[in-house]
């Protein structure tokens, strides 16, 4: 059984540079009333990087919201008018360095539908070249470059908890799986 929420009433309760905040009135499957707060974003893309030395390029960098490090691919928000892969060349260059001509898509992932509608658009790097960073003027970040096993440890050990790291890297196994190492 499908199920569908019937927007009633909408108020824009913030507009900001990154999101905008919305309050709806909805109407239930059991027509009953209720309310739903939404974040809008503009989406995103992160970039999992795998060199011929089978090292993971990862960034590490002050996530303010949850007040710690992370260890993330490369990643970043969606400029208007820019597709996912132009986005995921243009972040790849700014944070990394890396150019690549080869991005294979690794599909989608909402990040927290309950009450956003971001989508972050995964790709896998591949025929890689290196160069500088542009890093942003408010971007702060170090480079970490992990052994694939070692990599496999962290997440395991829970020192890697991204989402869109977590889910890239699992698509791109199944995906490698799929076609028996051939990516």
């Amino acid at each position: 059984m499908k199920f569908y929420e019937k927007e009633l009433n909408k108020n824009v309760i913030f507009q900001g540079n990154i999101i905008d905040m919305e309050k709806y009135d909805i109407e239930l499957p059991n027509k009953k009333k209720a309310t739903r707060e939404v974040i809008r974003h503009p989406g995103a893309v992160g970039v999992l990087v795998i060199d011929d030395e089978n090292k993971i390029w990862l960034v590490e960098q002050y996530r303010f919201p949850i007040a710690q490090n992370l260890l993330e691919i490369p990643a970043g928000k969606m400029d208007h008018g820019e597709s996912p892969e132009q986005t995921a060349k243009r972040e790849l260059k700014e944070e990394t360095g890396i150019v690549s001509e080869n991005l294979i898509s690794l599909g989608k992932i909402y990040t927290t539908a309950g009450f956003s509608d971001e989508v972050i658009y995964l790709y896998l790097a591949k025929n890689i070249t290196i160069s500088s960073q542009k890093l942003d003027d408010d971007e702060f970040l170090d480079i970490i470059k992990l052994d694939y096993e070692d990599f496999k440890k962290k997440i395991l050990k829970n020192e890697i908890t991204d989402s869109k790291t977590l889910a890239a890297f699992a698509r791109y196994e199944l995906l490698k799986q799929s076609q028996e190492g051939n990516i």
